[in-house]
Order: C-alpha cells, then sequence, then structure tokens
C-alpha cells in the first residue's frame, strides 16, 4: 500500500517542499509502532527546519518536516503491550510528522483521550506544553501575578495566555495590530510592537515577574530590563535571526550567562521542550495528559486560524513567515479516518 508524505531535498524556501508518494509502507520494528497520522502542525519552528537554520538540528535531507502529531495506531511491533490498534496517541516528533504514515518508539507516544477532536488535541503538543512548561517549571509564575509575552497572537503566545488567565495573571502581550482583538479576547492587554516601546510601557506600570522572549538579540535585553527585581526573563526562540534580521545565537547565550552573574536580583534563562523533554521526560508526558484533561474540561481551546490538507504545506510555511497567521495552522492528513472520530 502507498502513502504521501511531504519531503525536501534541500533546504530552502516554501517551494522546496514537495509533496511525495512512498510505494510501500513502513514496518514497525520491536517496541516501535507504526501510527496512521490524523493531524500535524505547522509551525515556525518547522520553517526553522526547513531553512536548515534551526538550532542543534543535526538531521540533512531529504527529510520531512513535522515537529508533532497525533494519530491513530495502525500496527504493533513485536513487544509492544501498552498500546492497541486504534488507539489515539500523540508525539512530539521534531521531524518527520507530514506524512500519512510513521514509526514511532513506544515509549514516546502520549495516549489521547476518547472524544478530543484530533486538530485541537495536535495543537497541545509543542505550542501548549512550551507554554504550560515555561509558566510552571521555568518561571514558576505564582497565581496574580504580572506577565510579558512577546508574539502574543502566535501559537505558543495565545496558548500563554489561555494558560496565564487560569492563573489570573495580569498578561500584556506585544502583537501586530491586526492581533489585538484575538490578544484582548484571551484576556491579555496588547502592545503595539512595531509603534509604541513595549519596555517604556511595562516599566511604568513596575515591571514584570517573568517575560517570554523568542525574538532574541536586543530584544532579549530588553525584556530582561522590563523585569522587577526577582523577576525571570524565559528566551525561547530566535525569531530575528531566522528571519535573517541579524542577531547571533552563540552572543545571545553569551549575554544571557552574564545576566546571571551580575548582581541584579533577575535572571534569565533558556528554554527548549526537546531540551527539556530529555532531561526530564516524565515531565512532558505528565504536562501533555494536564493539557489533554484541560482541553476535555473546556477550560482551554486553542486558537485554530486554518485547517490544510497536507498537500499545503508549501503554503502554510509562507502564511507563517509572513506573520499572516492568528493562532496555529493545522495540516489536516487523513481526512477520511478523522471524520469517524
Amino acid at each position: 500500500m502507498s502513502y504521501k508524505k511531504v519531503i525536501l531535498n534541500e533546504f530552502g524556501g516554501p517551494e522546496v517542499l514537495q509533496v511525495v508518494e512512498e510505494a510501500t509502507l513502513p514496518a514497525p520494528g520491536a517496541s516501535e509502532v507504526r501510527v496512521k497520522v490524523l493531524a500535524a502542525s505547522a509551525t515556525f519552528t518547522d520553517t526553522m527546519v526547513r531553512k536548515g537554520i534551526y538550532y542543534g538540528f543535526k538531521e540533512t535531507p531529504p527529510l520531512s518536516p513535522g515537529y508533532d502529531m497525533v494519530g491513530v495506531v495502525d500496527k504493533l511491533g513485536a513487544g509492544v503491550t501498552d498500546l492497541e490498534v486504534g488507539q489515539m496517541v500523540a508525539d512530539l516528533t521534531v521531524w518527520g510528522a507530514y506524512t500519512e504514515y510513521m514509526i514511532r518508539p513506544e515509549d514516546s507516544l502520549v495516549p489521547v483521550p476518547s472524544g478530543l477532536e484530533p486538530v485541537e488535541a495536535v495543537s497541545m503538543v509543542l505550542s501548549y506544553v512550551t507554554a504550560y512548561q515555561m509558566l510552571h517549571r521555568i518561571a514558576k509564575v505564582q497565581r496574580g501575578q504580572k506577565i510579558l509575552v512577546h508574539g502574543a497572537g502566535g501559537a505558543v503566545g495565545t496558548a500563554m495566555l489561555e494558560l496565564g488567565k487560569l492563573l489570573d495573571l495580569e498578561i500584556y502581550g506585544t502583537a501586530s495590530k491586526s492581533k489585538h482583538e484575538l490578544v484582548k479576547s484571551l484576556g491579555a492587554t496588547p502592545i503595539d510592537y512595531r509603534n509604541e516601546d513595549f519596555l517604556a510601557r511595562i516599566q511604568a506600570t513596575g515591571g514584570v515577574d517573568a517575560a517570554f522572549d523568542a525574538i532574541g538579540g536586543e530584544n532579549f535585553k530588553r525584556s530582561f530590563n522590563s523585569l522587577k527585581k526577582g523577576g525571570t526573563l524565559v528566551a525561547y526562540g530566535f525569531y530575528d535571526q531566522a528571519m535573517g534580521r541579524g542577531g547571533n545565537v552563540a552572543m545571545d547565550y553569551m549575554s544571557i550567562a552574564l545576566w546571571n552573574i551580575l548582581p541584579n536580583g533577575r535572571k534569565a534563562v533558556f528554554y527548549s521542550i526537546g531540551a527539556l523533554r530529555k532531561k526530564n521526560p516524565e515531565w512532558f508526558k505528565e504536562d501533555l495528559t494536564a493539557l489533554f484533561g484541560l482541553l476535555t474540561e473546556g477550560k482551554i481551546k486553542p486558537s485554530i486560524e486554518r485547517r490544510m490538507k497536507l498537500e499545503d504545506a508549501a503554503q502554510a510555511h509562507a502564511l507563517i513567515e509572513q506573520a499572516a497567521v492568528k493562532g496555529r495552522i493545522v495540516l489536516v492528513i487523513n481526512e477520511k479516518l478523522l471524520l469517524k472520530i
């Protein structure tokens, strides 16, 4: 049986993404599972993988992008005992999820509660776990505190706003003007980063307890200066560098190390979902399971602007790089199977 997947044979722009057809399905080995993928997020991180500039990523073309997925167990490899054929599962794949079928290690899969809509469930895996862990595991934000969220209208940003609202946080979020209504609807105060000085605005309020910054470079320094005494900057991306606007990842790491040495009463940390999962794999499963619970209870609902087909992956990447997406894009991969769930 044949199946489709998106591949890139060289790093580059959205045009390098091609849909190809593989002649036979992959077979799971011992302790592995074949998953029929239902949905995969299209994320800014995927665009960095496609360009070959995702920090620490060592895979080379040909490869398929796709940082996360939700699917149905299709075939069990030898020795798999904790999963069943037909069971819905999720995983943080880092790459490879833009496909109709894929092989995953049994111990990396997280069961998805029955009744959850796969497109909403997959939104939890990268974006919401990132937001949840930065809030609870890294910054350890307390109820009622004040935070600053950059890119508040994006996938991680909107997740942060929703989760922050559950903690009764006072939230300020930078976003383009077109995303201000979305930011307001999620309970935050929007700041137009193009026409307002976010640092002056935050300092006028007395500073924040935590700032979450994926922009990089000079923005990290300004976010650090927005903190109250005892506050925490969580740096988790390098957007400006990815968009060709300068910046240096190594210099950013050195700057943050220096700020932590200086006696300024504040701290700065880098967050990587992959690194934290490798260090504490049980946290990832615990946190994703907790988020599935919040989704089941109706306490959170991901902002999904578009559901697109696997064949639309290049268009999805172009939209993401144009910052034209409010919330997130999800690729719906097995539409017929989705209708049955």
